[in-house]
């Protein structure tokens, strides 16, 4: 699978499959995406594989939290406001997602639904972990974002799909428990890797993405 191929096929997954990716196909994954730039080859990341037991743990920890109105604390604070255009889009997003479960998004069986299936990760059975040193900024943030996109991209090309969320880090704590991640890192983000569960009306929903000449300027070309 080509770069372009891979780009265009990639999508986030909402409902997984049970099976396990293979370990050696996880290798491969990360593998390919570890020759990721980073600024000056600082290589800022390191990575947690959780799966199995080890998830299953996590994911029951952050269901239950979320049921008892146990509010998230996560590593990286979350924006305090977005731009109109983007509240937009989100909210586009949640309406696809309900009309996709023949809902409505006022309903609250299905807020909470939604929410369930961020906080169980969507039923992925292996979930890979971002983290990096406290003390870096947002320089090295930018070169994990650059890392996820690797591991999205590799992870297509062997044949696997993917979810980046926020919700997969949204209880930290119960992360660095389960993988002894010690407390000078911090937990960036979570990729969710499994195989997508066509079966699920989840998966009939594709977001859209906005035009060529809505986000690209070019001059002097």
């Amino acid at each position: 699978m080509d770069v372009t191929m891979a780009l265009a096929s990639r999508r986030t997954v909402r409902a997984f499959r049970p099976e396990a990716v293979p370990v050696a196909t996880l290798r491969a994954i990360l593998g390919a995406a570890l020759r990721t730039p980073s600024w000056a080859n600082t290589q800022p990341w390191q990575l947690y594989v959780a799966g199995g037991d080890v998830l299953e743990r996590i994911r029951t920890a952050s269901i239950d939290r979320t049921r008892q109105g146990v509010d998230g604390c996560l590593d990286l604070p979350a924006p305090e406001q977005w731009p109109q255009v983007c509240r937009q889009r989100t909210k586009a997003l949640t309406a696809g997602r309900a009309r996709a479960e023949r809902a409505t998004v006022g309903n609250p069986e299905f807020h909470q639904a939604f929410i369930d299936s961020n906080r169980r990760f969507f039923g992925a059975p292996d979930v890979v972990y971002l983290c990096m040193d406290r003390c870096l900024t947002s320089w090295s943030i930018f070169d994990l974002g650059a890392m996820a996109q690797s591991i999205m991209l590799a992870a297509q090309d062997q044949g696997v799909d993917s979810a980046i969320a926020v919700n997969l880090v949204w209880y930290p704590d119960v992360i660095r428990a389960e993988l002894d991640i010690p407390d000078d890192l911090m937990i960036v983000i979570g990729i969710a890797l499994g195989y997508a569960d066509p079966t699920d009306p989840a998966d009939d929903f594709r977001s859209a993405r906005r035009s060529f000449e809505d986000a690209v300027t070019m001059m002097g070309v």
